[in-house]
């Protein structure tokens, strides 16, 4: 008898350590909760995961490899996947990492196609907007992630550039309920190297999803709505359903500086760009240019400026530390503070993530170095959290990871 009781005791923890193994490895095939997008000085860029931004450090040469050419920054993140349009092809590549490397999962043929812009339409249906590689026909795509199909595709039906003007950017894309808003300006050939923009955005509602014009508003307090937020976010809509985007004409992207960038609103119950409405960040005590705004909550965001007295020109932009970051408070059309964070370096990056009252705010300092700082709303106080070291120069994006 003691001998059989014996047997079931081994039986049995035998039994346990196979469910806890199996349960233990399982669950390191899930995806962890965040993601960075790094880049080092020679252009080589990474994507590394962790489950804490609070501390710790990250060299990304030791945990991964240098990503492919053909995938870049470009790229969009949402519950453990990754979907890039490959550099030089019309292919949508979906990713996941594993065993700490981007390998592909599915491909998708896009046909003539460029990324400027995406919103998510359900949990895995994603809508792209973007234009033919020719930079003047607006082009969407409606596909299921999941399953990596196309479901509709077409032309979004917005004006076209004409004259002197032979390309578009699209800024923005919004959409409530059967109507989309979609933000877009011209430009002319570039010249000696100069580019530059029309002074007048357009901003068109079209009907979802047969993508056809409903209205056309022109608006010419500045230019260059919002961005290409695949790179970097310039837009929200907070608790109230308003929806607010950033006009961006500073020199490395719309290159109208003689016009300011600021802050625009169209209201949950309204069609058009709210007219009494204009928070200009240009000649409030920022009195920069800005890329990137953020929504923190609670009437709230962050707003990322450049510094024109500490760079020279584009060929420094990026290189240079003069990035600084502003607390704003969006309803008062106020700057409320500057955040006491060092200057950053990076012309565009998704460096902002909200979690609770908790703000990770991704910084790369050629003083105090690279990490990605904790900014506690309730209390207003600045911390380090998890620094990336090794070959990392840049930390270009930081994405939630795992839904």
């Amino acid at each position: 008898m003691a001998s059989q009781l014996k047997m079931m005791i081994v039986f049995g923890l035998g039994l346990l350590c196979l469910y806890a193994c199996k349960n233990a490895s399982s669950s390191s095939n899930q995806p962890k909760r965040y993601s960075l997008h790094l880049i080092d000085m020679e252009g080589k860029e990474y994507v590394v995961a962790t489950d804490d931004l609070d501390a710790g450090l990250i060299k990304p040469e030791k945990v991964t490899e240098a990503l492919p050419d053909t995938v870049s920054r470009s790229i969009i993140v949402k519950d453990g996947y990754y979907y890039s349009l490959q550099r030089k092809s019309d292919i949508l590549t979906k990713y996941a990492l594993k065993n700490e490397k981007l390998q592909p999962v599915a491909h998708l043929k896009l046909d003539d196609y460029s990324e400027e812009n995406f919103i998510w339409i359900g949990k895995d249906t994603l809508l792209l907007s973007g234009l033919n590689n020719a930079s003047n026909i607006a082009k969407y795509y409606l596909i299921n992630t999941q399953k990596m199909q196309v479901l509709a595709h077409g032309l979004l039906d917005i004006e076209k550039p004409k004259g002197k003007f032979i390309s578009t950017s699209i800024g923005f894309v919004d959409q409530r309920k059967d109507t989309l808003f979609a933000g877009y300006t011209f430009h002319p050939p570039m010249r000696d190297g100069n580019y530059t923009t029309s002074d007048t955005m357009y901003i068109s509602r079209l009907k979802y999803p047969e993508m056809k014009s409903l209205g056309l508003q022109k608006e010419v307090r500045s230019t260059y709505p919002a961005g290409v937020n695949v790179v970097q976010h310039n837009e929200f809509t907070d608790e109230h359903g308003d929806f607010y985007f950033m006009s961006c004409p500073g020199i490395a992207m719309g290159n109208r500086t003689d016009l300011p960038t600021a802050i625009f609103r169209i209201k949950a119950k309204s069609n058009v760009v709210d007219p009494n409405y204009l928070f200009n960040l240009s000649s409030s005590k920022i009195a920069n240019h800005a890329y990137g705004l953020w929504y923190i909550g609670k009437d709230q965001a962050i707003v990322r400026s450049e510094r024109k007295d500490l760079y020279k020109g584009l060929s420094d932009h990026y290189s240079t530390p003069h990035f600084e970051f502003y607390l704003l408070d969006i309803a008062k059309q106020q700057v409320i503070k500057k955040l006491a964070l060092p200057l950053d370096k990076g012309t565009r990056k998704e460096a902002v993530l909200v979690k609770g009252d908790t703000v990770y705010i991704a910084v790369n300092s050629a003083t105090e170095g690279n990490y990605i700082w904790n900014y506690n709303v309730k209390t207003g106080k600045l911390s380090k959290g998890l620094q990336i070291g090794g070959v990392a120069a840049f930390i270009v994006r930081l994405d939630k990871l795992a839904p």
